[in-house]
C-alpha cells in the first residue's frame, strides 16, 4: 500500500499507517485494539515517517477516550514540546516500521 504525499488534500498522508493496519486486520482476521489511535505516513518499504498536527490529534484522541497513541519515532520531539497536563493519562508508543505498528495495534 502506498499513500503518497499528494494523495490527500489537507495535511498529507497521515492516515497511512491506520489504513495499512485496517487492511492487515481484514486480511489476517485479527482485531485492532479499540483503545489505540495512530498517525503516521508509510513508505513503500514499510518505514513509518512523521506527520504534522500532532498536538491537535492528541487532544482529539484524548477526548475520544483513547489511552495509547502510536507515532513515528521522529514525532517524539513533538510530544516533548506539549504541556504535561495535556498528556496525562496517555501512553505513547514510538515506532519505526509497520511490523511494530501491527504488534502494538492488534489484540493479543
Amino acid at each position: 500500500m502506498h499513500v503518497p504525499e499528494g494523495a490527500t488534500p489537507k495535511d498529507g498522508p497521515s492516515a497511512g499507517i491506520t489504513m495499512f493496519t485496517a487492511v492487515s486486520s481484514v486480511l489476517l482476521q485479527k482485531k485492532v485494539r479499540n483503545d489505540v489511535a495512530m498517525t503516521g505516513e508509510i513508505t513503500l518499504r514499510g518505514k513509518v515517517t512523521p506527520v504534522g498536527g500532532i498536538k491537535e490529534k492528541i487532544l482529539a484522541a484524548k477526548r475520544s477516550g483513547i489511552k495509547t497513541i502510536i507515532l513515528s519515532e521522529s514525532n517524539r520531539k513533538n510530544i516533548e514540546d506539549i504541556n504535561e497536563k495535556y498528556l496525562k493519562g496517555l501512553t505513547f508508543k514510538y515506532v519505526e516500521n509497520m511490523s511494530e505498528v501491527l504488534e502494538l495495534a492488534f489484540e493479543k
